[in-house]
């Protein structure tokens, strides 16, 4: 706002006392395929929409009948109306695409992760544990016979993992379902790029516990 205070000030004449709050907001989105570009820019005043730039027409609004004096004069400034209108629909889009360009290798990479299943007790649902996948565009889910269950499956979110990775887990409730009935059941994970599932099905030897079985031997002398 340093090129125009004086027309900013103009309409808060009613509200100079107490503390306020004045917030900004501009930038502009580019569509890839489409190849749209949409620049948008607008300020708040108290965590209300005050004024608003209007792509289509090139001119600020007012939500607010205090903000029409500003905008009034604001719209009259036509040379910084162009200055503006070419900053969101020409400058910015370029630098948005520079660093898409920049961060493909990056952005655009995939990752498959580290699948585990594991139980704290032989009482405790099981979990479908999965780390170190990017991005994080990611559904995890069991299924039995072939079919995605949601009846006792418990879904956790996914949070990331300190080196810019992420995990997520999936947990089943099978303390009612014979230990026999279970290599029905399978963890599977799907990851936004690509195009196979990582799937698990559930065995008991494949899964990673808490307990332990001790095995005492008595010597008699």
């Amino acid at each position: 706002m340093r090129n125009k205070p004086n027309l900013f000030s103009s309409s808060f004449y009613l509200c100079l006392s107490g503390v306020h709050v004045v917030q900004k907001m501009y930038g502009c989105e580019w569509d890839d395929e489409t190849q749209k570009v949409t620049g948008y820019r607008q300020h708040g005043y108290d965590g209300e929409d005050w004024l608003i730039w209007s792509t289509e027409s090139n001119t600020w609004i007012a939500p607010k009948q205090q903000a029409v004096l500003t905008t009034n004069k604001w719209n009259n400034d036509r040379g910084w109306l162009e200055s503006n209108k070419n900053y969101l629909n020409q400058i910015c889009p370029e630098w948005v695409k520079k660093y898409v360009d920049y961060g493909r290798s990056s952005l655009m990479r995939t990752v498959r992760p580290s699948v585990s299943l594991l139980q704290k007790s032989s009482s405790s649902p099981i979990s479908c544990f999965a780390t170190g996948f990017y991005p994080n565009r990611a559904e995890m889910f069991w299924r039995k016979d072939g079919e995605e269950i949601h009846d006792g499956v418990e879904k956790g979110e996914i949070v990331p993992n300190n080196d810019g990775t992420f995990q997520m887990s999936v947990h089943i409730d099978l303390s009612s379902v014979p230990t026999g009935d279970w290599n029905k059941y399978e963890c599977v994970f799907q990851l936004s790029g690509d195009k196979e599932d990582v799937t698990h099905r559930l065995e008991k030897t494949r899964i990673l516990t808490n307990e332990c079985t001790y095995l005492y031997k008595c010597i008699y002398l």
